[in-house]
């Protein structure tokens, strides 16, 4: 039977992939909307649509953030699981309030971590290689990889289209940026999607509820692929505007690239189980192409703010759950 404090959890769960999906929104539509290959609602409802089955399509990052980061066996009570929800629900809340394209995985995973730490009262509870191999690896490497394949991807097409006109790349790119931000979409919900199903999966592990098993249940992917396409279908504008129209000025030849080489990205991260930040591949993937055409097309004075947000993202998040959490203990206990 189901208790409140579960009941609880799984809504707070749901409630975050909401905020995730409009909070994200602008990973993969921003850039098609910002060259006006699609309109605003058509690349919402594209966006919904493929986030939905791209989150039904795989179980690997679940099953980390459920099994690879905390000991799951460990937290016996659900208000450590509602601590990482609330406070990363905050976090999120406030960048997209300020349209800072911030990651709420590692909203996520920072607020798990320590309310993991405050419950337990030491450090034992995380699983440090997990958390080093599937997080803090993919955190340092894949914005990195995000610019490279940007700015090498673009070099490339501008050589490789050097002899066609501006209007026959634009009629060809118009077309071609629609599949790239469908892949985009895919990707996303694959990744994303799958952090609250972990939490969800975790809460079920911890009450004895998981059917005997750690893998993530049908009705689980079901319900957190439906919350983020609804949150999806909202949009977040103010986001969306920051990456696909304060960042750089992209052609759709541009925003091909820069979606394309975002999605390779965080698929091959999917296959390997890790919560990478779509957010940051896709935003340094639109700064690598900005960067292939001169380094002064990127705003970079608002990319440098984009970054801080990165960096503070897991610590900050960390101290709010470790508080909320000593709050939970000091009156539900």
């Amino acid at each position: 039977m189901l208790s409140v404090s579960l009941i609880l959890v799984v809504l707070l769960a749901l409630g975050f992939d909401f905020i995730n999906g409009f909070h994200d929104t602008a990973n993969s539509i921003a850039t098609s909307v910002s060259t006006r290959v699609l309109s605003p609602r058509q690349a919402i409802i594209m966006s919904a649509i493929l986030n939905f089955v791209g989150a039904l399509t795989s179980s690997k990052v679940a099953n980390t953030i459920a099994n690879g980061l905390v000991d799951s066996a460990s937290i016996k009570v659900q208000y450590v699981i509602i601590a990482t929800l609330i406070a990363s629900i905050i976090w999120d809340l406030i960048t997209w309030y300020y349209a800072i394209p911030s990651s709420s995985s590692h909203a996520l995973i920072g607020a798990l971590i320590g309310s993991s730490i405050a419950y337990s009262g030491g450090l034992s509870i995380v699983k440090w290689k997990g958390v080093l191999d599937k997080v803090i690896l993919p955190l340092l490497t894949s914005p990195i990889l995000g610019f490279a394949i940007g700015f090498l991807f673009m070099s490339i097409l501008y050589k490789l289209l050097r002899p066609f006109s501006q209007r026959f790349v634009n009629k060809w790119f118009s077309k071609l940026q629609i599949v790239s931000a469908a892949f985009m979409a895919y990707s996303h919900g694959k990744n994303d999607a799958q952090k609250s199903m972990g939490i969800i999966t975790l809460a079920l592990v911890g009450a004895n509820l998981n059917n005997g098993h750690v893998g993530v249940q049908h009705w689980v992917m079901l319900a957190c692929a439906l919350s983020m396409a609804f949150g999806t279908s909202i949009g977040g504008w103010k986001i969306i505007k920051t990456i696909g129209v304060n960042m750089i000025k992209l052609q759709p030849i541009g925003g091909f690239a820069a979606e394309t080489g975002a999605a390779v990205i965080i698929e091959v991260m999917s296959s390997f189980g890790a919560p990478v930040s779509t957010t940051q591949v896709i935003s340094t993937s639109i700064m690598g192409v900005g960067a292939s055409k001169r380094l002064s097309a990127v705003r970079w004075a608002l990319a440098r703010n984009i970054v801080w947000a990165w960096i503070f993202t897991i610590p900050v998040t960390a101290i709010l759950g470790a508080f909320i959490t000593t709050i939970f203990k000091i009156f539900v206990q």
